[in-house]
C-alpha cells in the first residue's frame, strides 16, 4: 500500500515592475521610494530582511537631501540623518544593490563595479548594510549626479 502525502507552501511574495521577485519572510517590509536629482526620479526598493534596523531608521528619517558623489559605477552619500551600526553588513555586494555604508553614514547605489572590486566584483570601499534594490536601474544618472543635491522621499 502507497500513501501518498502532498502539501501546499504558501509563501508571500510579489515583482517588482521590472520582474525582481522579493520574498517576504517574517513579515519582512518592502516600500518603494524615490531618490530625485534633478528632473531624475531613481524608484528604489526598501526590503528589511537583511538589514532590519537599518531600512527602519532609513525610513524614519524620509525625506532628508544629501549630496552625491560617484565612484566607478556606484553613487554614495554624503553623511544622511541614518545613523546604525553594521547590521549584517557585506562586501561584495550585487548589481542594483541599494546599501547604508556605516563607516561614512552615506547612502550607496551600485550600478555596477567599483575602482577598488576584482573583475566581476562589485566592492564597497567596507562592508555595507543591504536595505534594498535599484528598480529603476538607469546608468545614464552617473554622468550626472557627481555635486548634485538628492532627496530621498516617500513616493508621491
Amino acid at each position: 500500500m502507497k500513501i501518498k502525502i502532498m502539501f501546499e507552501i504558501k509563501i508571500p511574495f510579489h515583482t517588482n515592475r521590472n520582474g525582481f521577485l522579493f520574498i517576504n519572510s517574517r513579515n519582512s517590509v518592502n516600500r518603494t521610494i524615490q531618490m530625485v536629482v534633478e528632473s531624475i526620479t531613481v524608484e528604489l526598493e526598501l526590503d528589511d530582511s537583511n538589514s532590519p534596523k537599518t531600512v527602519e531608521s532609513f525610513l524614519k528619517n524620509l525625506p532628508f537631501s544629501v549630496d552625491l558623489n560617484v565612484w566607478g559605477d556606484e553613487i554614495y552619500t554624503s553623511e544622511s540623518p541614518v545613523d546604525v551600526s553594521e547590521e549584517n553588513a557585506k562586501t561584495p555586494v550585487s548589481l542594483n544593490d541599494v546599501a547604508y555604508w556605516p563607516t561614512g553614514k552615506a547612502i550607496c547605489l551600485f550600478y555596477g563595479p567599483t575602482p577598488i572590486g576584482k573583475q566581476g566584483e562589485i566592492t564597497p570601499a567596507s562592508p555595507v548594510n543591504v536595505i534594498g534594490k535599484i528598480s529603476t536601474p538607469d546608468k545614464s544618472i552617473l554622468d550626472i549626479a557627481e555635486g548634485k543635491r538628492a532627496t530621498f522621499q516617500k513616493n508621491s
